[in-house]
């Protein structure tokens, strides 16, 4: 039974929800100037971690096949045969029901949107297969998570959005930016394949340069939104240190050197999703 759970964790990596939804709960604070409605919070989480665990679970069944042929992923849960496609599938239509629920508990406006937000979530899973902007659309579906935290706080259109869309796009650009870096790895086998990525159609050299491009424009639009959200300087020292890890993080991949992409990928972006979540629940906590 343990092996088999752990087989399931493994096939949705729950680790990665922490990339979405502090970004989810930065969109929440920013609404509520604060600490958000405990009910509100609890079904944000829910629908963070169901949109995901849904997307993921997509991503890993449509795949199965190229997976199957990638010497880094053939050892994957699906094409290793640990798990099975329709049972697979059935995780995946199970968390969007969790998903769509979760939107109409918020509110019926997110109830509305769930569907076509699911639609986007799950349509990213396509692109690698024909464009190579399919990083963007990568950016584009994490980028959701703070406007529609906003939304749901918020309850409807009304009021200033800029704040909660140039989060979105500082989510967008660093997503963007990071999956690049992760996508070098395979740059010869997409390549093979006629797959697209930027790393495939540029190469890994352009492809972390426009990372790093990338990753200046997420800092700045953070200090956009420290801005706009009159926030202090506690939220302004976790952009700093976000600045900082970014700039670590590059320094440990080279064009020829992608043996550290893990932790590049998975520690060090975790902590800028945590660390700006805390910097502004305690900005909001202690200054405002």
């Amino acid at each position: 039974m343990s092996a088999s759970v752990a087989a399931w964790g493994r096939l949705v990596a729950f680790r990665h929800s922490i990339f979405a939804l502090p970004f989810a709960l930065q969109g929440a604070w920013l609404a509520a100037n604060g600490v958000p409605a405990w009910r509100s919070l609890a079904w944000i989480v829910v629908c963070a971690v169901a949109a995901r665990t849904a997307a993921m679970g997509f991503n890993r069944w449509l795949d199965r096949r190229i997976d199957a042929r990638n010497p880094r992923t053939r050892g994957r849960e699906l094409p290793a045969g640990v798990l099975s496609a329709p049972a697979v599938l059935a995780l995946v239509a199970l968390s969007s029901a969790v998903f769509v629920l979760g939107a109409w508990a918020l509110s019926p406006l997110c109830g509305k949107l769930a569907l076509p937000v699911l639609a986007v979530l799950l349509f990213y899973s396509f692109t690698k297969r024909f464009t190579w902007l399919a990083h963007a659309f990568l950016g584009l579906a994490l980028g959701l998570a703070p406007p529609a935290a906003w939304l749901a706080i918020s309850g409807g259109f009304e009021g200033d959005w800029r704040t909660p869309l140039v989060l979105g796009s500082a989510v967008l650009c660093w997503v963007a930016g990071f999956d690049l870096i992760y996508a070098c790895q395979d740059r010869e086998f997409d390549a093979a394949e006629g797959l697209h990525s930027i790393p495939a159609r540029f190469g890994a050299a352009r492809a972390l340069l426009v990372a790093r491009v990338l990753h200046v424009a997420t800092v700045v639009l953070l200090v956009v939104v420290w801005q706009r959200a009159e926030l202090g300087w506690i939220y302004l020292a976790a952009i700093a240190l976000a600045a900082l890890l970014l700039v670590w993080e590059h320094r440990l991949v080279a064009p020829d050197d992608l043996s550290r992409v893990d932790m590049a990928f998975f520690t060090l972006n975790g902590w800028v999703g945590v660390g700006l979540f805390a910097g502004l629940a305690l900005d909001r906590a202690l200054l405002a």
